[in-house]
């Protein structure tokens, strides 16, 4: 099948002669890892490795997945292609033609889109579906993955990602698709005037909205330094343009805001990694700022980093989350302003202790598998019959949304908001440490991480199968010492505790899996959905931070050793 795939390729008339010169180049394992399997959409859409082949993303995969896309849009009725699409894109390498090609395929269909002009976030894409009203929307970005990656996100007319239900429905559409190589994007001169290019207006309100939610917008600005990076991104116009706005003092990483397909000036994109710190670290030490906050390159992940007794500590998204969310639940309290029916939404391998801080401030918790589209449509299911008010929303990996009009994780939102509580909570003498500090000494001590096994190719690919096949048939009865007393599988969306099984009930199947320990900790397991890796997730319970710290490092030695 492979070696028949190959041949398609390098032979098609069409096939792109990049990628044709890249097709005559590859030996045997790299013809297979290109071709064993066709792309497919996991928990952030469309994702791989730029290149030639059916398991990469090239302007053909794109083409394919565009034509599933119109031809579900085009089911929808005329209604549905007359509004439209919005379309974004990011700084990645064939981020533009992407776009364009994507704008050019709706158009042979007659369905209108609205292509921003140049490399914008991707929750003022999600914003812009809303704003104009569009049936739905692309966005072409490969989030915090490395240069070597793109890919390709889809929407649905609320601005939020599509669901399982309704991306099957595209899938179903894009697998019908036989050629790919066939595909044309050569709308009429007709079809073409389909296409509207858009900018500043949406611009505009999207800052007038970002701006809108501060709660203390007159803080004392003048004793806290910022310094900002990009990463290179989409972050690099609308953050320092909301800093500098609502009166903010930042100084931005130069040599990270350009928008450089090759992310040259950092190791790594990805705010989850220390690396990604490294040159903004030292912008710090030199202008002694007391906060760091680093955006990836699509915008919807922020990471920060605080000054505290003289040293930067870096936050995971679990800790930044849990010190937004004790910023805004007091201050909306405070005000007056905290609904009587608030509800946040986090996910199931999120930390325990955002929980506790909502359940303080009598805010209900609700979790979602992992996938920030799980979190926008719960905001549309409330939006329409109003049994609860969404307050906040987060996920462990570095990613929030405060205010909902966008429903995607929007970093401008939670930089301006961390520099809010960091301003506030400084005139009282505290850094955001301390405020973490003080939770845990209310709450109890928690430390969250996450490791994960890189699994390229097929051979990955089946590695990853058979570890979680092998974890779930034969279900710990202890982790590092520490007895398991109950475990959730959402792939079969039963929990075990005290040999009794119930239904988990509000979940669509996933393959994740979770282990509750007797200490209150909890270890969850899952493929990743948008790269090759299995991931492993630590939430763990300790008598002092020290205390969780160490049994860290004996559940991950544990883990390591039950999958080898």
């Amino acid at each position: 099948m492979v070696e028949e795939k190959y041949s398609t390729w390098v032979n098609h008339p069409n096939i792109d002669p990049a990628l044709k010169a890249e097709l005559l180049a590859m030996d045997e394992k790299a013809k297979n890892d290109a071709f064993y399997t066709n792309i497919e959409f996991g928990t952030a859409g469309m994702r791989g490795l730029l290149g030639a082949g059916t398991n990469r993303i090239n302007i053909h995969t794109i083409r394919k997945a565009n034509v599933g896309f119109a031809e579900y849009i085009s089911a929808h009725g005329e209604e549905a292609k007359n509004r439209g699409i919005a379309i974004g894109y990011d700084n990645r390498h064939m981020s533009y033609e992407f776009a364009m090609d994507s704008a050019k395929v709706l158009a042979t269909y007659n369905i209108r889109s609205y292509v921003f002009e140049s490399l914008r976030p991707t929750p003022e894409l999600s914003f812009a579906v809303r704003t104009l009203n569009c049936f739905g929307g692309i966005m072409i970005t490969a989030s915090h993955n490395p240069k070597e990656y793109n890919g390709y996100k889809l929407y649905d007319e609320k601005g939020c990602q599509l669901v399982p239900h309704l991306a099957q429905q595209v899938i179903d559409r894009v697998n019908a698709v036989e050629d790919e190589l066939s595909i044309k994007a050569n709308p009429t001169p007709e079809q073409e005037k389909l296409i509207t290019i858009i900018g500043k207006d949406i611009d505009e309100q999207y800052y007038e909205k970002v701006l809108s939610i501060q709660l203390n917008p007159d803080v004392n600005k003048d004793d806290i330094k910022i310094v900002f990076t990009p990463q290179h991104g989409t972050s690099n116009i609308p953050v320092k343009e909301v800093f500098k706005r609502a009166g903010y003092h930042y100084v931005a990483v130069e040599e990270q805001c350009t928008p450089d397909p090759d992310f040259s000036n950092t190791p790594t994109p990805n705010p989850e990694e220390p690396a990604s710190y490294n040159l903004a670290l030292e912008y710090a030490k030199r202008e002694d700022a007391d906060i760091v906050l680093s955006c990836d390159p699509d915008a919807d992940r922020m990471g920060v980093a605080v000054k505290h007794n003289g040293e930067y500590v870096l936050l995971t998204g679990n800790q930044s989350g849990s010190v937004l969310i004790e910023y805004i639940f007091s201050q909306l309290t405070a005000k007056g302003r905290m609904p009587k029916n608030a509800v946040m939404f986090n996910t199931v391998v999120t930390s325990d202790l955002g929980e506790k801080i909502a359940s303080k401030y009598g805010v209900e918790t609700e979790k979602t598998l992992t996938g920030f589209k799980f979190i926008g449509e719960k905001v549309a299911k409330y939006e329409v019959n109003h049994e609860k008010e969404y307050v906040f929303g987060y996920e462990e990996s570095y990613g929030s949304l405060i205010s909902p009009f966008v429903r995607d994780k929007d970093a401008p939102q939670a930089c301006l908001m961390l520099a809010e509580a960091a301003c506030y909570y400084h005139a009282q003498g505290k850094t955001l440490v301390d405020v973490l500090n003080g939770l845990y000494d209310e709450l109890g001590a928690y430390q969250e991480s996450q490791t994960s096994l890189s699994l390229a190719g097929q051979e990955g690919a089946m590695r990853i199968k058979e570890i979680i096949a092998t974890l779930r048939k034969n279900t710990p009865t202890e982790i590092g010492g520490c007895k398991v007393i109950a475990s959730e599988d959402y792939g079969s969306l039963k929990r075990r505790e005290n040999g009794t099984e119930t239904d988990l009930v509000g979940f669509t199947k996933s393959e994740v899996l979770k282990f509750y320990l007797e200490d209150g900790s909890w270890i969850a397991v899952r493929p990743s959905g948008t790269e090759p890796k299995c991931k492993f997730y630590y939430c763990i319970k300790g008598t002092t931070v020290e205390d969780a710290k160490a049994k860290t490092a004996v559940y991950q030695k544990a883990m390591a050793q039950a999958i080898e």
